[in-house]
């Protein structure tokens, strides 16, 4: 049993979690930075839903990379657990239902709040945790993972997440979650370019494969730089600290191109994507302490 939960564990990537934590957290910083106005109850069920579905996506990408063949014994990133025979493919499967189960059952408080806006968002991002890795047109094997998540894991969690807030769409939402978005994207692309060889390998045609391993790098640039000249508009807004606490994460970000353009994909590239998901939590420290102040 306790090996059985270790496994489930390694499956939902609890590393991964930030992506899904951090445009909640923000979205409601903001929220209260323009109106004054926070619910804890309805903060703590859009976390909620957020978190399960990512945990949900997790185990369904586990599952379903193991299937196509796309997690061989060549894989340079950490163990999956359905591939290395941890857990079988019932269990992972199972476990992945059962997460979006959870992630239905908060969402059904926020449509009690906030009506239909919640389904439009809610039944597209519970369909996409399979979506992403499975189904007729899986995106991570059709090189839209990035812009997956600068969509789902940005400007949709970020806005949707002010809206259960203030019930508005405010324009510095989605400025706020492109920039998450792009930074969130870091991440996809580091980890698509260390496994760019083997994916080619198994038809998983990401944009590192599709693209070529000097392009993926500089997708990777893209995304970095782009979130950061969007912090610009902050301060086209008026917004002073906004536009500090949203744009200083650069020094680490130049950081994090030097290391990925100066070296080859390897099983290095895994301390890259650390750097990366610690990229973003310095955004959300930084930008809390902007909306704070």
């Amino acid at each position: 049993m306790n090996s059985t939960l270790k496994s489930c564990i390694l499956a939902a990537r609890p590393k991964t979690l930030p992506a899904a934590v951090v445009p909640v957290w923000l979205g409601c910083m903001l929220a209260w930075k323009l109106d004054g106005q926070f619910n804890w109850w309805l903060a703590l069920c859009t976390l909620m839903g957020a978190v399960w579905i990512q945990i949900g996506t997790n185990f369904f990408n586990d599952a379903i990379d193991n299937d196509k063949g796309a997690d061989t014994e060549q894989r340079l990133g950490p163990v999956r657990a359905t591939a290395s025979g941890l857990l079988s493919r019932g269990q992972v499967y199972g476990a992945a239902l059962a997460c979006l189960l959870v992630a239905a059952v908060f969402g059904w408080f926020l449509f009690q709040a906030r009506g239909w806006a919640m389904v439009a968002i809610g039944l597209p991002s519970l369909y996409l945790c399979y979506g992403y890795t499975g189904g007729p047109v899986p995106l991570a094997y059709r090189g839209l993972g990035e812009v997956f998540v600068v969509l789902f894991f940005g400007v949709i969690a970020v806005m949707g997440t002010i809206f259960v807030q203030l019930g508005q769409w405010p324009i510095e939402g989605l400025l706020l979650g492109l920039q998450l978005g792009l930074l969130s994207a870091v991440l996809i692309s580091i980890n698509n370019l260390r496994d760019r060889v083997e994916d080619a390998g198994n038809a998983k045609n990401t944009l590192a494969v599709k693209l070529g391993e000097s392009w993926g790098k500089r997708v990777v640039a893209i995304e970095i730089f782009g979130a950061f000249v969007l912090s610009l508009v902050w301060l086209a807004m008026g917004q002073m600290s906004l536009w500090l606490g949203s744009s200083m994460f650069i020094v680490l970000g130049v950081r994090i191109w030097g290391l990925v353009r100066d070296e080859p994909p390897s099983a290095k590239y895994n301390k890259f994507l650390a750097l990366g998901g610690a990229q973003l939590i310095l955004f959300a420290v930084l930008f809390t302490i902007a909306c704070v102040i």
